[in-house]
């Protein structure tokens, strides 16, 4: 009879808050223009992966392995962008920093959702990389369409997956403290350690999580670069080398831009004792500078994305078919 009381008594006190108030930029010095940024960073990176995606959908000799890693990668970004910044510009917009509970897990949801799927996309085209330059002989045996779509829907499955579940364990906390989250959207770890009933769950989860998503996929490109630096040391000649290693500019790049930020950050809140709105501001930019950044750098590295903007120009401009051919030539033997 006291068990069942007990579990009576748990139930009634069950909180589950209306709304959520976002703390993260309260307080800050001249945060409007922060949010100034924001907009044209947001402007910037749908814009830039919008082209991404439309270039590859539309030219049929961007129809590769790579360049479905990279349809990927550009599609993560613009989720990401498009779930994270218009929240932050309407907090600027009408000074509003509450949001109910159900958009709360939404916007926590899609942000981590397609953030992983950023970083299990990076660690397949690490793959393509490792397996084109130590492998050439069988990457096209190894490395097809088919077999790259098949990884991609698993990467998108799975993210989806341990996403959901982490998200959905926050449904099972009792929240009656307060509804202040510190943080500059619905953030998973401020979230859950609100609550006043156990949590371990979600401790276990959110540490799963970042095992997954961060640190393994950071190991696993890094061990891969390792092997294609082996690969590229029995490379006779220097020139051959370095022909090799420029496939991988474009994809070291990204790597950089996506981990560097966010391990720098949890690095120096590790190691001192870090400002809170010099931790807002820094794991916010390592959120929204990587979608910005990803589409120019593909496209000012890759020749196929050069060649595909010259084709753009030459039926726009009319150019003559002599000075293309020129300019193509030229272009390619950069590269």
């Amino acid at each position: 009879m006291s068990a069942l009381n007990s579990s009576l008594l748990t139930n009634i006190s069950f909180v589950r808050p209306e709304y959520f108030f976002i703390s993260g930029f309260s307080g800050i010095p001249f945060i409007n223009y922060y949010f100034v940024f924001l907009v044209f960073i947001y402007i910037i990176a749908v814009f830039g992966n919008s082209f991404v995606i439309i270039m590859i959908i539309s030219d049929r000799s961007l129809h590769t392995p790579k360049y479905l890693g990279i349809f990927n990668l550009a599609l993560a970004d613009f989720g990401e962008t498009n779930a994270l910044i218009p929240n932050l510009i309407k907090t600027f917009l009408f000074d509003s920093q509450y949001i109910s509970y159900d958009a709360c897990l939404a916007n926590m949801f899609f942000v981590f959702f397609f953030s992983s799927v950023q970083a299990l996309t990076l660690v397949v085209l690490a793959y393509d990389r490792f397996i084109a330059i130590c492998l050439p002989l069988r990457y096209h045996a190894i490395v097809s369409n088919s077999i790259m779509s098949v990884v991609l829907m698993g990467v998108w499955s799975f993210s989806a997956a341990l996403n959901g579940i982490t998200v959905a364990l926050i449904t099972r906390l009792s929240f009656c403290k307060t509804n202040m989250v510190k943080s500059y959207f619905c953030d998973h770890g401020p979230v859950y350690t609100l609550a006043c009933n156990d949590k371990t769950t979600n401790l276990v989860m959110a540490t799963l999580c970042i095992t997954l998503f961060l640190y393994a996929p950071l190991i696993v490109i890094t061990l891969s670069y390792l092997g294609i630096l082996l690969a590229l040391s029995k490379i006779t000649t220097w020139a051959g080398r370095l022909k090799a290693l420029k496939t991988c500019v474009s994809h070291l790049l990204v790597v950089g831009v996506f981990f560097l930020p966010v391990i720098s950050t949890y690095i120096a809140a590790i190691t001192f004792t870090l400002n809170p709105n010099a931790r807002i501001i820094s794991t916010s930019l390592s959120s929204v500078i990587p979608p910005m950044l990803n589409p120019i750098i593909y496209v000012l590295n890759t020749k196929e994305f050069k060649v595909f903007i010259l084709k753009m120009l030459k039926k726009r401009y009319n150019v003559r078919p002599q000075v293309f051919r020129k300019v193509t030539s030229e272009l390619i033997s950069t590269n």
